[in-house]
């Protein structure tokens, strides 16, 4: 359910109200009790990841991540080690072909 911004033209009041989007437009305003509340176009409904285990980087594109893959590579080629640092670059893509 949305959340909809609302202003009275009589007293000038604005609040938010939580209802349904099936629910009639509020017209009486809760402070001066005149008929006059209109409802504000907001900026729309964005999608909100809250709480743990949503990062940034969980939805890249796929050139992104072979990119990603070419750097980690090529750097790991520099190093001389492994991702995993328990072997040589050399033995990790050798243990990795015969398996």
């Amino acid at each position: 359910m949305p959340t909809y911004d609302y202003r009275c033209k009589s007293c000038g009041h604005e609040f938010e109200l939580f209802q349904s989007m099936r629910d009639p437009v509020k017209r009486k305003c809760p402070e001066c009790k005149e008929p006059a509340l209109e409802r504000l176009i907001g900026t729309g409904g964005a999608v909100l990841f809250k709480g743990s285990g949503f990062y940034q980087t969980d939805y890249r594109s796929e050139s992104y991540k072979k990119g990603e893959q070419k750097e980690k590579k090529q750097a790991e080629a520099a190093n001389g080690t492994c991702a995993c640092g328990k072997k040589s670059a050399d033995q990790c893509a050798s243990s990795a072909s015969k398996d």
